[in-house]
């Protein structure tokens, strides 16, 4: 009888950590501002090509001056982000896990902080295999209690993409909604039931709640597969995104209404946005919800950019009843949780919000979830547009058959 509790307690577990989906995201409270990406290409996605010699950075911020051992190990994962059923011999060589030693503390900065980065691959550690992978940082050698985790992709590129957006659905012409069109060349690359072994995934300004999976092609022969008016591949335009900048704490910029400092910190109140009612498309220069670290006459910003407690403020003359508002962004990893729910405040007749981000300049937008769903929408507070400039990416990934993992084959980006 124990020998076979102690065979369900193993499968349970194997079946909670096939279960895993990973995404960037925090798991503790004092640590802030988690980045990744490639060194030199600000702005950009956390992909990079196979046997390139560009490196990932991975850094965040730990809010005191303490003294922690952080250390991090790498997964390999599917396509849909889930652990591969690899060893960490068949997709690494070196190490599967390292000590973080590059570490410096905050300068002349009202809040106290630690900045802690590392650079993928290194020289103890490097990628056999194209795919997803996920950067898992811990304190203390407790592996099993992270305190946040990075994830990147590595293309081995067989495949060219092409792809367009337009306004024109089979749902409504020229309105809210775009249409994403994308043709796959194979270029003599290997791929015997396209249906089986490809899979796609498509994120609008690389968020997750509305991303698009396990979509089939509408036509494919030996050499090209197409997802042309594919009603899958239908998406809300949205809006831009509004923006702002607390690169300086002695004068607001763009968005800011006003910087105060109430001791021993600084606040910035944003100027107060409006729910949009007019049906007329704006264009507006923006970098589609993602954030960049500045402070003005910094020689690093990391370490001598401040932490600012940011107002947002949304008038509304009364809540809405029928689901909740968020903030979207990159600054918080396009997750929808209560660190970005807003409140509604009764007596000032707002949604309210502060959120503790560190100087540089920020995108945002105002996200509605319906009730009882997980998907958000722009529209409800800065309406949908057609023409709205979103950036697109398509990841092609191939499971040939027989194979234990997916291969990342192809990365397109649309703006």
């Amino acid at each position: 009888m124990r020998k076979i509790l102690l065979v369900l307690a193993s499968c349970l577990c194997l079946s909670l950590l096939a279960q895993t989906t990973y995404r960037t995201q925090i798991f503790q409270p004092n640590i802030k501002t988690l980045q990744i990406g490639v060194v030199g290409v600000k702005l950009g996605l956390p992909v990079m090509e196979m046997n390139a010699s560009n490196v990932f950075q991975v850094s965040f911020d730990e809010m005191s001056r303490e003294a922690h051992s952080y250390s991090y190990k790498v997964i390999h994962c599917n396509a849909d982000w889930t652990p591969s059923s690899l060893n960490s011999s068949e997709y690494l060589s070196g190490f599967t896990s390292a000590n973080i030693t590059d570490y410096a503390t905050s300068l002349n900065t009202t809040y106290l902080y630690t900045h802690y980065s590392f650079l993928l691959p290194n020289n103890d550690m490097g990628f056999k295999i194209s795919g997803n992978y996920v950067a898992i940082i811990y304190e203390d050698n407790q592996v099993d209690k992270p305190i946040a985790q990075a994830c990147f992709s590595i293309v081995d590129p067989h495949v060219n993409i092409t792809a367009t957006v337009r306004g024109n659905t089979d749902t409504e012409l020229s309105g809210r909604l775009q249409q994403l069109d994308f043709e796959v060349a194979l270029n003599g690359y290997a791929v015997r039931d396209a249906n089986e072994e490809i899979k796609i995934v498509i994120r609008q300004n690389n968020r997750i709640d509305n991303q698009v999976s396990d979509i089939k092609p509408t036509y494919f022969s030996n050499s090209n597969l197409s997802y042309i008016n594919n009603k899958g591949l239908i998406f809300e335009g949205g809006n831009e995104y509004h923006r702002f900048d607390i690169s300086s704490v002695y004068a607001a910029g763009e968005g800011v209404s006003n910087i105060r400092f109430t001791s021993p910190h600084y606040d910035a109140m944003l100027y107060d946005n409006k729910i949009q009612t007019s049906k007329s498309y704006l264009y507006d220069l923006d970098v589609n919800g993602k954030f960049v670290i500045n402070m003005q006459n910094a020689q690093d910003d990391n370490t001598e950019a401040d932490y600012m407690t940011v107002h947002f403020n949304l008038p509304s003359k009364q809540p809405f009843f029928d689901g909740q508002l968020y903030l979207g962004g990159e600054f918080n990893y396009n997750q929808l949780n209560n660190d970005v729910r807003l409140s509604y405040d009764g007596k000032t007749e707002s949604y309210v919000k502060a959120v503790l981000l560190k100087q540089g300049g920020y995108n945002y937008q105002y996200w509605f979830v319906p009730k009882g769903e997980t998907k958000a929408s722009p529209e409800r507070v800065d309406g949908s547009y057609w023409q709205t400039k979103n950036e697109y990416t398509i990841y092609v990934y191939h499971r040939p058959w027989g194979e234990r993992y997916d291969r990342l084959v192809g990365v397109k980006v649309v703006d």
